[in-house]
């Protein structure tokens, strides 16, 4: 199969796509209720599309293509209220969060959709440890070349996005000491990690007409990278953000890096280069262990220093981009996160109170559906 064409759209153009926790309103853990919330949705009024995920106690929600934060908040807002009001009918809770905090793998039920069993056929008990949820993000942009130019310019501030969305410390009953533990069931994938080095949509072509002649990969679907491009959409997509416990921070982190592609897009402040990718697994892991508090490492000047203090340093720099874009607001959320705590951070304050974890994940369905 040969790569498609890379469809040119609106620079800065976004679009948000949310996977969210179906929950049992009597004990709080998942429930497989999809199909049900589903037909319940049909026919919903807004611009906004709502479609199932890999397994039954899960659904993804994606928005239409939005320019600024207060039409993306207003849509996220808009869909949260329908969405609860559906669940409601059906004595069911909607809740974000990157994982649930005592469902167990085993217990899921694959949705019945051929590319949904075929996953499951391909990688065995991994595609119901994929019952984790994340926030992804899509950014027009003109052509694959300038795609593939953004995405490994990105590939710095990935951490940023880690860290300030993470909302995964509980796995299974149990706290993982992670702020974002959900991205250790992405790692699990063969297919997963960083793009190639690689900043010409011909050459990412040659590329994947060797993937795809191994039988390995037969779409881009096959790439679980923490950034990929979507020729179809004219995007790149970042994929390795937590779903938030509340819809407007997820329309903040998605202005954040609006505003940051700007920077980057106008300014080249540098140029991307397979060395920055030295101490990208080491940024990453400790943006997903330590969160906010997690250090990182310039890849160009080898310094090192505190995550938040990057953030910080990096929202005074594209505060003019988040002017002219519209998203100043969003930017101030995100500089609030940075004092208040991520949700992972919220999610363990609900338990030190010493709340059992169905009121936990009681509190962070509350939280969700406002």
């Amino acid at each position: 199969m040969a790569l498609e064409a890379f469809t040119s759209s609106q620079p800065l153009t976004l679009g948000v796509e949310l996977e969210l926790q179906l929950v049992d309103t009597h004990d709080f853990d998942l429930t497989p209720r999809a199909e049900d919330l589903l037909r319940e949705l049909h026919g919903h009024s807004g611009a906004w599309d709502v479609k199932p995920e890999i397994t039954r106690s899960m659904i993804e929600i994606g928005t239409s293509i939005q320019r600024a934060f207060g039409p993306l908040r207003d849509e996220l807002r808009d869909l949260r209220s329908q969405m609860s009001r559906a669940a409601r009918k059906l004595n069911i809770a909607i809740s974000g969060g990157g994982t649930h905090a005592y469902q167990h793998w085993s217990a899921q039920r694959i949705f019945p959709t051929e590319r949904f069993h075929y996953i499951s056929e391909l990688y065995g008990y991994l595609a119901k440890q994929f019952t984790v949820f994340g926030q992804h993000v899509h950014v027009g942009v003109a052509n694959g070349d300038e795609a593939l130019w953004l995405l490994h310019a990105l590939s710095r501030y990935v951490p940023h996005f880690i860290a300030l969305a993470a909302s995964s410390p509980y796995v299974q009953g149990e706290d993982t000491g992670f702020h974002s533990a959900r991205l250790n069931s992405v790692f699990a994938f063969p297919l997963s990690g960083r793009a190639p080095f690689v900043l010409t949509w011909d050459d990412f072509g040659h590329f994947f007409d060797k993937m795809t002649s191994t039988g390995v990969v037969q779409s881009m679907k096959d790439f679980y990278w923490d950034i990929r491009p979507k020729p179809e959409f004219g995007t790149i997509e970042l994929r390795v953000c937590d779903t938030p416990l509340q819809v407007d921070k997820a329309a903040a982190l998605a202005c954040y890096l609006q505003s940051l592609c700007r920077f980057l897009r106008d300014e080249r402040p540098f140029e991307p280069a397979e060395d920055d990718y030295l101490v990208y697994t080491f940024n990453r892991f400790q943006a997903c262990r330590f969160g906010l508090d997690g250090d990182i490492v310039d890849p160009k000047t080898k310094q090192r220093g505190k995550l938040r203090d990057d953030i910080i340093r990096t929202l005074a720099r594209i505060e003019p981009h988040a002017l002219d874009l519209q998203a100043l607001d969003a930017c101030n959320l995100v500089r609030e996160s940075l004092t208040e705590g991520n949700d992972a951070t919220w999610l363990r304050e609900q338990r030190r109170t010493g709340a059992p974890m169905p009121a936990v994940v009681e509190a962070a369905a509350a939280r969700w559906m406002a």
